[in-house]
């Protein structure tokens, strides 16, 4: 079992772990965050659904801000006031879980192959 822990990560400790773990993701302003693009409100509340679904499973919530045809996630430890394990495990549960897509050799059509058009970006 991982040992858990609230100890934050430094300015340049998180700045590292998002270029070699979560590169579509940036720090600003004590966040972690990433906007996710849409093709649309129907699969922008999909997408609102599946991060609801995660983040209540792991019993840590990201702020969001949503509009027609994107989503804002937003991470941060506020107990820890700054950015923990916690916040980059749950940014890379986000991030695998709204950019997946069936590969070439899945029995799976995919979205993309069957809408020709991408899911989110």
């Amino acid at each position: 079992m991982a040992k858990k822990t609230n100890e934050t990560y430094d300015d340049d400790q998180v700045a590292q772990k998002l270029a070699d773990e979560l590169p579509n993701w940036e720090y600003r302003d004590g966040w972690i965050r990433r906007k996710y693009k849409t093709i649309g409100w129907p699969y922008t509340l999909m997408a609102v659904n599946a991060i609801g679904h995660i983040a209540e499973a792991a019993c840590h919530h990201p702020d969001l801000s949503v509009s027609y045809a994107e989503v804002t996630v937003k991470l941060q430890t506020h107990s820890a006031d700054g950015i923990t394990d916690n916040d980059l495990v749950l940014a890379r549960l986000i991030e695998d879980h709204l950019t997946w897509l069936p590969g070439d050799d899945s029995p799976l059509d995919g979205f993309e192959a069957g809408m020709k058009k991408k899911w989110t970006r």
